[in-house]
């Protein structure tokens, strides 16, 4: 009797995701409104928590830490909030699908244990999850940009182009980690490091051209360092994206979701037994 192993070409992403898009769709909106059912807010809370976040960063990086940019004099700190809050939501799209992906196969171990069921199906709920967040902290931040007076520009059109090539990394990753995490229970705190590092060596709190030319070099091997610059270009300073970066990233970021897709399904025969 022959065993059926789970295609891993690259086309059989495309091909998965397709074919179970439905069952896809109605996962997200169950952990959408799942994660707010018995709250008294229910989903404000994806409005106040970025909001809050963004009022404490700022106060101690202007204030107690005294933190500059080359645009305060011209724009004032208001800008520089705005600025620090493109870099946080950006920052927790990632930090969210880091952190919930280890654990993913044991919070859905009811689905392992059945015999058929599209479990490469379930790493992409956090992800769709975290990027419906994200565009509601950008709609708030859109808001806040009116309230400040500071102009809007056409080119925000052109932010799901720049957050597009990310996604596909996300992807990638939350497939490593839930496969990881099953055999390595040490994921977990290793991702939740991986967060709190990626937010303070991104250019969420500095600009990247206040680094000597070096350490910009190591900058840009950061997966969020090409993202939060696009996407503050076209959020805050009507820049049209960098068209040969986005291309880059999207080669690197397509490989990342191929080798977390292949991890995944060639490890996840033997979930089942470990859970």
């Amino acid at each position: 009797m022959s065993i059926h192993k789970p295609a891993v070409s690259p086309l059989a992403i495309g091909r998965d995701i397709y074919q179970h898009r439905y069952l896809l769709k109605t996962m997200i909106w169950r952990e959408i409104n799942g994660r707010y059912r018995s709250s008294l807010l229910g989903v404000l809370w994806s409005f106040i928590t970025p909001l809050l976040m963004l009022a404490i960063y700022t106060f101690v990086f202007t204030v107690v830490f005294q933190a500059r940019w080359n645009i305060e004099a011209e724009h004032g700190q208001a800008t520089f909030a705005l600025v620090l809050f493109v870099g946080l939501i950006i920052h927790g799209l990632i930090a969210e699908v880091l952190g919930r992906s280890p654990g993913l196969m044991y919070e859905h171990g009811n689905y392992v244990k059945r015999v058929v069921f599209p479990l490469q199906v379930l790493p992409l709920v956090p992800c769709c999850s975290a990027l419906f967040h994200f565009f509601i902290s950008v709609g708030m931040l859109l808001l806040v940009i009116l309230l400040l007076g500071h102009p809007v520009h056409a080119t925000l059109l052109w932010l799901p182009v720049v957050i597009a090539p990310l996604m596909p990394m996300l992807a990638g990753l939350a497939w490593l980690l839930s496969a990881l995490g099953v055999y390595v229970r040490d994921i977990s705190h290793v991702s939740g490091l991986i967060v709190t590092v990626l937010l303070f060596v991104s250019p969420i709190f500095f600009p990247a051209d206040a680094l000597g030319e070096t350490f910009q070099r190591f900058m840009y091997l950061n997966p969020l360092t090409v993202i939060i610059e696009q996407a503050r270009g076209v959020l805050l300073w009507g820049q049209t994206p960098d068209a040969l970066a986005l291309i880059g990233y999207s080669v690197v970021s397509c490989s990342v979701a191929w080798l977390g897709y292949m991890v995944f399904q060639k490890a996840r025969g033997g979930f089942a037994d470990v859970l």
